[in-house]
């Protein structure tokens, strides 16, 4: 911890020369026009009298950026020997930029909102074919796992303790969360990646977007922009766990200076780290656009499929530990037939895979389709909009023994004149929906210092459940293709909101955003447990925010916020709530204040966040009539907490990296549920116990990141990367003995770009993760029961993968 705690600290390089100009277009300034030097994390922007500086820089020959939205870019290569000056008048481009399609929902220096910005360049040198959250697991305050332990199959990512069904996805502003579970899938577009230009993270609740509410950020993803000149790529990737990435990138480039069509095919393959938690996953990017000098019309088309096989149930703690006698009491107390019990007992602690069904798998295949258009009107307004498709069709095979006929609606079976209550049985239960709407913008500026926006969206969402019987050992009246239970669930999600930026004075910007957001929820038909369903709700949020910035210097600016987000419960919420109660929507009042500085050699970020929420609804072991769990809403709980983000170029050859998040994330009383079952399987008696000021389960206090890069020659860079995430308990009680140790993993990466054999660019990639062979678990869960006044308390864990590696060649012509 000592050498991790010297990396965050930059080291002190003796200051050289400075580099000032003006960014023009025809004598008028352009404020906010992006100046970098290429190849080197050095950069800024222009203030509002179009001027920038960067300070300290080392003699030497360099690249000098100019780009602006609207413009055309420019490079000027140049050699550093003393203070220069450099002014560039930039010209109009003759098309319109594609990034007029999300600039309306996303954060600006101006904005007083907590962000981070990844560039395609930073995003292709982590994308080795693990899933998104893995690329973006160095970014601050970010915790991701992978149920396979290597980073492909199924993955999450939590950012300030908040899963994934609490973080706002646009994909070119079009919603991707799931409108039921809220969650996202990445699984579902693999190696997305590959398709996407940049990515703009709003930690907190952010400024107004499309979609489910943002309780712990947002994920602002737009895919990539046209080239301007034809290209051709082939991506490849392979490494542990026979994983195996193909990609295949094509572009005409820009065609008579208007039309464009890019088109990507990838497949990845891995057997996992866990036993038998192999995927197969296919994915598909097509884009056609035509972009004018006022309008830019973007058809979009991709998709994937994936079969994942089920790696969801986690290790069991005493395998975990390879305690036999744990093991063995386990099997008694769960059942365990024999088969079952000589896997748990002879399989690998750290790879353990409950299921051994051949054909126990997540299959699912979901297409996409985007129609975008934008247009300047003229310098001083602009629209963009969109309609959006998605369909999505899956399920997922379960081998199951022992099942009741009744629970799935079929008759006892006589057999040689036994009345036979119970059968194995293989089932299916399928995921069939449909996703659709439109989103809109309008953006007016009637003055360099005062710019409004109006957008919104309605959207609708209408998705089939199902279960089905494909095999049984005793058939019953059943029939193939009949369904078990059979449910509906329908979603209409209208928002609208109205955000001014205005600058009274030139050092200081002021921030207002106002949304309506409604929603209409219906639920109808049988579900799983047989039960019949028939819920409506109707909900109206207001969400306002506002906030300052205040401009120091052209270099630096402090900013404060104050926002409130509403969210809805999700489908399980409403579905396995107790009879005769219904779930509350949850309320958060986000206080954000911060300081960013960016000079030629140093870009920084200080936070400070104080999360309050209201009803905020969180698992308390409570189950509902048929023994679902069950969330329930806490009346208060908060999060409080700082987070640091930093890159300073200590000299040409060397550039570190660092993040930190410290938070505190309490409920202020929690009431936990713990249920005493007889020999029967039927509760006898229930115990509450209350907890004063527990942490937020999986809300660990300190996450922090370190990385030393290293680019001794040109095109070759490598880099040193340290994580550290701090204990998390997996429930809400605190209790150290369900909690998910501290760990601290290493990673190198490193990378060479060289040109050979008339290929236009050659790319080796080599990325090693967890060099050190740490062992340790990154997820979990846990449940409590009792049994004649004993408590039992079970806990899984989801190791991650020990020292693994992932070799890349790209080629580019």
């Amino acid at each position: 911890m000592a050498a991790f705690a010297v990396l965050l600290f930059p080291l002190c390089s003796k200051a050289q020369f400075n580099l000032s100009g003006n960014i023009t277009e025809n004598q008028k300034p352009l404020p906010g026009a992006s100046i970098r030097l290429k190849g080197l994390n050095m950069g800024t922007t222009a203030n509002q009298q179009g001027a920038y500086e960067l300070k300290n820089i080392k003699a030497g020959k360099y690249t000098l950026v100019i780009s602006f939205i609207g413009y055309q870019s420019t490079e000027k290569t140049f050699q550093l020997s003393a203070d220069q000056r450099l002014d560039f008048n930039l010209q109009q481009s003759s098309f319109l930029a594609d990034e007029v399609i999300v600039r309306s929902t996303r954060a600006g220096e101006k904005s007083a909102t907590t962000y981070k910005n990844l560039d395609k360049e930073a995003i292709q040198e982590a994308n080795f074919g693990q899933d998104l959250p893995f690329i973006l697991n160095n970014t601050p305050g970010v915790v991701v796992t992978s149920d396979a332990g290597a980073g492909v199959g199924y993955t999450g990512i939590r950012i300030r303790g908040s899963d994934a069904t609490r973080v706002n996805v646009t994909l070119n502003g079009i919603p991707y969360n799931d409108s039921e579970s809220q969650g996202t899938f990445w699984v579902n577009m693999p190696d997305f990646a590959s398709s996407v230009d940049n990515i703009q993270i709003q930690r907190g609740v952010g400024t107004s977007t499309n979609g489910a509410g943002a309780f712990g950020g947002s994920l602002n993803v737009q895919t990539s922009a046209p080239a301007k000149l034809a290209y051709a790529e082939l991506n490849n990737s392979f490494g542990s766990f026979n994983t195996l990435k193909n990609t295949v990138k094509v572009g005409t480039g820009l065609i008579d200076n208007k039309w464009s069509f890019d088109g990507r095919l990838s497949r990845i393959k891995s057997d996992g780290f866990i036993d038998r938690a192999a995927s197969n996953l296919k994915s598909f990017f097509l884009s056609g656009a035509y972009q004018g000098k006022k309008d830019l019309l973007r058809l979009n088309v991709f998709g994937g499929s994936e079969k994942t096989y089920q790696a969801w149930n986690g290790v069991p703690e005493s395998r975990l530990n390879g305690d036999v006698e744990g093991m063995k009491a386990y099997i008694a107390r769960n059942y365990l037939s024999d088969a079952d019990a000589a896997n748990l007992l002879n399989s690998s602690s750290r790879t353990y895979n409950s299921f051994t069904y051949k054909d126990q798998t997540d299959n699912y295949w979901q297409n996409h389709y985007q129609l975008l258009y934008a247009r300047q009107f003229n310098d001083k307004f602009s629209f963009n909009g969109a309609l959006h498709y998605t369909e999505g069709k899956g399920y997922y095979e379960e081998f199951k023994t022992g099942q009741k006929f009744a629970n799935y609606g079929l008759d006892s079976v006589n057999v040689n004149g036994a009345w036979l209550k119970k059968t194995d049985l293989i089932r299916r239960r399928w995921l069939d929906n449909k996703f659709y709407g439109l989103t809109y913008n309008f953006t007016y500026q009637p003055q360099s210092n005062l710019n409004f926006t109006l957008g919104g969206a309605y959207n609708k969402y209408d998705g089939k459940h199902f279960g089905e019987i494909i095999w049984a050992q005793y058939a019953s009246n059943g029939k193939y293709g009949d369904h078990y239970y059979d449910n509906t669930g329908k979603k209409s999600d209208f928002n609208v909101f109205g955000k001014v930026l205005y600058s009274p004075l030139e050092n200081l910007s002021l921030f207002a955003d106002l949304q309506y957001r409604r929603l209409d929820y219906s639920i109808l038909g049988t579900e799983k447990n047989l039960n019949f369903l028939n819920i409506t709700d109707q909900l109206n949020f207001f969400n306002p925010k506002i906030g300052l910035t205040y401009f120091i210097s052209t270099e630096s600016n402090v900013y404060a916020s104050f926002s409130v987000a509403n969210k809805e419960p999700n489908r399980d919420d409403y579905v396995n709530a107790v009879n005769g109660t219904f779930p509350k929507s949850e309320r958060l009042n986000d206080f954000e204040a911060g300081y960013r500085i960016k000079t030629g050699k140093l870009t920084a970020g200080l936070n400070a966040y104080g999360m309050f929420y209201k009803d905020q609804l969180v698992l308390t072991g409570a189950l509902n009539d048929v023994g679902e769990s069950i969330r329930q809403n806490v009346p208060k709980s908060y999060r409080l907490g700082i987070e640091l983000d930093a890159s300073y170029l200590i000299s040409r050859q060397f550039a570190l990296n660092a993040n930190a998040a410290l938070s505190r994330n309490k409920i202020k009383n929690y009431l936990d549920y713990v249920y005493e079952y007889n020999d029967n399987g039927d509760i006898t008696r229930t115990v509450t116990t209350n907890y004063a000021a527990p942490d937020i389960s999986f809300s660990p206090a300190a996450v922090l990141f370190a990385e030393l890069v290293y680019k001794p020659i040109s095109g070759f860079a490598i880099g040193f990367q340290n994580k550290y995430v701090s204990k998390q308990y997996m429930d809400n009680t605190q209790n150290e003995s369900r909690k998910l140790k501290g760990y601290f993993v290493s990673n190198l990466r490193t990378a060479y770009d060289f040109t050979a054999l008339g290929i236009k660019n050659i790319n080796l990639g080599l990325l090693v993760n967890n060099i050190f062979n740490r062992k340790y678990e990154s997820n979990g869960y846990t449940y409590s029961s009792m049994y004649q006044g004993t408590t039992t308390t079970e806990n899984f864990y989801f190791p991650q993968a020990g020292t693994n590696f992932l070799l890349s060649l790209s080629l580019k012509f």
